[in-house]
């Protein structure tokens, strides 16, 4: 039985300490909160008198051009000689927290909110300053803020799931982080940050199972499947059948058991475990589908073609069914049938190496109907991935030898070995 330590190996149950690096006024930007000049300064707030506007705009200016130090003098003087100036102080936090003085930052934003409880952005950058002062519940509360005055707000609802993250609140980051996709479903920062809550939240929920019953075939399970993840094909056998030895009419246990064993080239154990997941499923297409795929490939097309097209009726979508058909067509001698589908296979596919057979088992068929020049096309599209791949193992086999030799170095005072030595 694996420890709880190896679950923690396996599964890595630490998320790792992360922070913000991004600049906040890049943010700022993003978020539509620059830096105001001087006109539109003066409309927001008309008691800010014509010298105070030329100071303002001097600020905006040297912000804008990455004059941090006097952007900050400008906004100073700025809310010294107009102290009621709410976005007079925003700015100035901007500027400060840029600067890396957090706790002048928080204090010019909460400024700024007393005068203008619903300023945008305030609430935001006083919570991402909060946040890198380790004060979390602080922040937290200020992002709350924020995303209910900006529900809109992507960056808004990403920052909360960041610093619910950190709290260790999986459910209000994922939640948070969820909404922030909704919003901005390219944006890679959120998608990244997304990916950790809810990896945060599996890996949680993975060590509350071990922890509530150690015992368990799901524990099993996610050891199986942690161990089939990592390539640990023989391990993740073991688990598997730990499970089923647990837990022997569960569903999908054999049918992954099978798609491990056909891994490491175990195909009489493969259909066995498919078989008798489909007698305790009979519903199962996913493992009707790859018990014909595997007859196919045992040479029994016609009933792997027939379990692959009856797979298909009920879920079209699944993987490399083009390809695996037209082995099967192949196989059959439909000829015809079968260049269909590896055409298909050909266009649909996104498997660098089910691309590469497809062209090469196209070729065939094509070369066998005596249509030399498609065939020929066929063959010419199955080199073209060959020397892809060629290259592409090549140059990782120098960028290892690269790595390997920077890593070879030799003590101090000494000659490094000879090469090949």
């Amino acid at each position: 039985m694996k420890s709880f330590r190896s679950l923690g190996l396996l599964l890595g149950i630490e998320i790792p300490y992360h922070r913000w690096s991004r600049s906040i006024l890049c943010l700022a930007g993003a978020v539509g909160i620059f830096v105001l000049v001087g006109p539109i300064a003066v409309a927001q707030a008309p008691q800010v008198p014509p010298e105070i506007a030329e100071k303002l705009r001097m600020a905006s200016e040297a912000m804008r051009a990455g004059n941090i130090d006097a952007a900050g003098e400008g906004f100073a003087a700025v809310v010294k000689e107009s102290p009621n100036f709410a976005e007079g102080y925003l700015n100035l936090g901007l500027v400060r927290e840029e600067q890396g003085r957090h706790g002048e930052a928080i204090a010019n934003f909460q400024k700024a909110l007393r005068l203008k409880p619903g300023l945008r952005g305030a609430n935001l950058f006083m919570g991402i300053a909060e946040y890198r002062t380790n004060q979390l519940d602080a922040g937290l509360t200020a992002l709350r803020k924020e995303t209910v005055l900006a529900p809109k707000d992507a960056n808004a609802w990403m920052w909360l799931g960041i610093v619910a993250l950190e709290k260790g609140d999986g459910g209000e980051a994922t939640s948070a982080l969820d909404k922030a996709a909704k919003l901005s479903p390219d944006n890679v920062d959120v998608l990244y940050h997304r990916g950790r809550a809810h990896l945060f939240v599996s890996k949680d929920s993975y060590a509350r199972m071990f922890s509530a019953d150690p015992k368990s075939w799901r524990v099993r399970q996610i050891l199986a499947e942690a161990n089939a993840d990592a390539d640990r094909h023989v391990d993740a056998i073991a688990e598997y059948e730990a499970a089923i030895q647990l837990a022997p009419r569960e569903p999908r246990l054999h049918e992954e058991l099978g798609t491990e064993y056909r891994t490491i080239g175990k195909m009489p154990e493969a259909e066995e475990a498919f078989r008798k997941e489909l007698e305790i499923d009979p519903d199962n297409v996913v493992a009707q589908y790859k018990l014909g795929v595997l007859l196919t490939e045992k040479g029994n097309a016609a009933q792997g073609k027939q379990m692959i097209v009856a797979a298909l009726k009920v879920r079209p979508g699944l993987r490399h069914a083009d390809y695996n058909l037209g082995r099967a067509e192949m196989l059959l001698g439909n000829d015809q049938a079968a260049v269909e589908d590896f055409e298909r296979a050909t266009k649909a596919d996104s498997d660098q190496d089910v691309l590469e057979q497809a062209w090469y088992q196209l070729g065939t068929v094509l070369r066998r109907m005596h249509r030399t020049q498609e065939a020929q096309q066929a063959f010419a599209m199955f080199q073209k991935f060959k020397e892809a791949e060629l290259e592409g193992s090549q140059k990782k086999m120098k960028q290892f030898q690269q790595k390997k030799d920077s890593d070879t170095v030799a003590p101090e005072g000494t000659e490094a070995p000879p090469p090949n030595q």
